[in-house]
């Protein structure tokens, strides 16, 4: 368990400066120059991913019941999970309408994919997981639209056909994760038949 709160600390911390020290990193920025900046974080990333995904599947060889989720949570995570992928999705498509009413769907994204695997799974690691990603990125998303409130930010209106292509690529992603890449990644195959 403890490999994964650490790597739950790095990522969180390293996605919270924009929030926390927005300042301190833009100055950061400006020395260091948009692509080296970008880089390292992305490593930072990548690396507490790793740890988070180790971390997991080490924290499961051990579960520790918390609750019993009923069967119906089942559908409930993968429905909150496909509209998680659809919104992280219309983060990256430009022009959406998704984003003009949401402000930023990709946090809006993971705190739905966090909701949906948190009330599926009753394990301790489940719960430290899901419940601190969810916990960051709800307070993230308060914090963000609160500071475009504050700011007057007003996203463009977007068009629907960017909507159709953020929501056939979430879905999709979604069915490729689900079906082909959670159970060799997480040790999980949520679709298994037997």
């Amino acid at each position: 368990m403890s490999l994964l709160i650490a790597g739950l600390v790095v990522f969180l911390v390293s996605h919270s400066i924009g929030i926390a020290a927005p300042d301190w990193r833009a100055r950061q920025v400006a020395q260091l120059g948009e692509r080296p900046w970008k880089l390292g974080y992305s490593v930072v990333s990548l690396v507490a991913l790793v740890m988070i995904i180790w971390g997991y599947g080490a924290a499961r060889a051990e579960p520790t019941l918390v609750w019993m989720p009923p069967a119906w949570t089942r559908h409930v995570t993968a429905l909150l999970t496909v509209v998680g992928f659809v919104l992280i999705a219309a983060a990256y498509v430009p022009g959406t309408r998704i984003k003009a009413a949401i402000g930023h769907p990709m946090t809006a994204g993971v705190a739905l994919w966090a909701l949906g695997h948190l009330l599926g799974n009753g394990r301790l690691s489940g719960v430290v997981l899901f419940g601190t990603l969810l916990l960051w990125a709800a307070v993230t998303l308060g914090v963000r639209r609160a500071r475009d409130r504050a700011a007057g930010t007003r996203y463009p209106p977007g068009r629907g056909r960017q909507d159709v292509i953020a929501v056939v690529a979430g879905v999709v992603f979604a069915m490729v994760f689900a079906l082909g890449l959670h159970g060799p990644l997480i040790g999980v195959r949520p679709f298994a038949l037997v």
